[in-house]
């Protein structure tokens, strides 16, 4: 198997240039870009990562061959926190106050970098704003969806639903209409956000598909076996080339970027646990739930008898940067569980104790789960994790989503079902088939290499 460190033919012609990327700040999406970095970098090119003076990637973690370039000046304002809030709304505000630095960012590096030409620029899709300026300044621009397939697939059918009248939601009973050529989905799994306007919403997925349609080619953080059907889609509607090289984090022989410190002593503790028994609860870097939801939690996983891992960020609980667990939490699970404020995650998927994943269905932690064969209990909270957990029930049948108020007794039940009961085993033998698809689409020959081979290519003909 030729690992991502290998010298290929390409990476000795990949010398002579310089690859520019453009993340967007939040957790979720520096960690596939970065990823995708250290693919190209083990290729040969150079890499010059532009960044907001807010959650900047580290530079001391990264070897010879990168640049770093601060944009503009801290946009902390600009960046919104917790699951409620106007991520829409915000991406808007963000594109158009950082054009302007940008253009002048992206002109010295340009005359800077003359010796090792700029090939291109990887931009996230959701930096429709970065992609206009690197046009206007002749940089070719690479767009890197760090979502699924099947979220562009209901992004670029979005406006249709619009102009048929079914979005905006005009009532609640319509919540579980089936969305025709979009099955599995319902119309409640595209409503993506309860705080932002729907005109807002709009013209966001709008600048998304824009993005992918007026770039050179698109990047997916997923694999062919996953996603073919939704692959194909994209490819017909977008009419550019497609390039399904994931899953990233198991490509990617490069350090983490995680912006949060991992506490890792969970790995000891797992160490220590029976195989399999373990399951892993965490809601991501953004996602957030009121103190309710924190309690009925909490004696849910106690209840259910399960040993737990779970991570609880100081910012999980809405309007409170202090998390209290209630009475008797740790007494009636001591030995039992453990809470920490933050995980390796990979890592812990990966770990022989770990038998089940309660997750957000971001797409980062979907496709790390899928990876590890880990099956799911989804519980989404906004933006594409609605379609990511649906996908997983309906499609995949690695997990169900854990419906409603979220109570003690349906949690206890839930983890019952996916620990101890028959169809939590079936759930299981298709999550270690998926693992295996994985891991085949990764080897030497597999379709994400041979597809990286078609990128770096595409990138030496700009």
């Amino acid at each position: 198997m030729a690992s991502a460190g290998e010298k290929t033919p390409a990476s000795s012609r990949g010398a002579s240039r310089r690859v520019l990327m453009f993340p967007l700040p939040f957790q979720g999406h520096i960690n596939p870009m970065m990823q995708l970095a250290d693919v190209l970098h083990s290729r040969g090119f150079g890499v010059t990562v532009f960044h907001l003076a807010s959650n900047p990637p580290d530079p001391a973690r990264r070897p010879a061959g990168y640049r770093f370039v601060p944009v503009g000046v801290p946009a902390d304002n600009l960046l919104p926190t917790g699951s409620d809030a106007d991520f829409a709304g915000a991406l808007l505000r963000i594109n158009e106050r950082l054009q302007a630095p940008f253009q002048d960012s992206l002109r010295v590096v340009l005359e800077e970098e003359e010796e090792r030409a700029a090939a291109c620029l990887v931009v996230d899709s959701n930096f429709r704003g970065m992609q206009v300026v690197a046009e206007r300044l002749g940089v070719p621009t690479l767009v890197l969806r760090t979502g699924g397939a099947a979220c562009l697939v209901a992004y670029m059918a979005f406006p249709a639903l619009c102009d048929k009248g079914v979005l905006p939601l005009q009532d609640q009973s319509q919540l579980d209409m089936a969305l025709g050529d979009l099955q599995p989905l319902r119309l409640r799994d595209l409503v993506f956000s309860a705080t932002t306007p729907h005109e807002t919403m709009s013209t966001c997925l709008e600048r998304i598909v824009e993005s992918a349609r007026h770039s050179s080619g698109l990047i997916l953080n997923t694999f062919n076996d996953l996603e073919d059907a939704d692959l194909r889609k994209i490819a017909d509607g977008a009419s550019v080339p497609v390039y399904a090289i994931g899953p990233l984090h198991k490509i990617s022989t490069g350090a983490q970027s995680s912006l949060l410190a991992q506490d890792r002593t969970c790995l000891d503790w797992l160490d220590k646990q029976e195989a399999g028994s373990v399951l892993y609860v965490s809601f991501g870097s953004l996602a957030s739930m009121d103190q309710e939801e924190l309690v009925e939690t909490a004696w849910g996983l106690a209840n259910s008898r399960v040993p737990f891992l779970w991570v609880i960020r100081p910012n999980l609980v809405q309007c409170s940067e202090k998390v209290g667990l209630p009475d008797g939490f740790e007494e009636a699970t001591r030995g039992r569980g453990m809470v920490v404020s933050w995980a390796p995650q990979q890592e812990v998927l990966g770990h022989h104790a770990v038998g089940g994943f309660w997750t957000h269905n971001g797409w980062n932690s979907t496709l790390e789960s899928i990876c590890e064969g880990v099956p799911m209990i989804c519980r989404p909270h906004f933006a594409d994790q609605m379609i990511n957990a649906r996908y997983v029930q309906e499609v995949w049948k690695t997990g169900f989503e854990l419906e409603g108020k979220l109570e003690r007794d349906k949690i206890k039940i839930g983890v019952t079902k996916l620990f101890d009961q028959a169809e939590g085993e079936v759930m299981r033998q298709r999550a270690r088939d998926l693992k295996n698809k994985a891991t085949l689409c990764i080897k030497k020959g597999g379709t994400s290499q041979t597809i990286i081979d078609l990128l770096v290519n595409s990138i030496m003909s700009f």
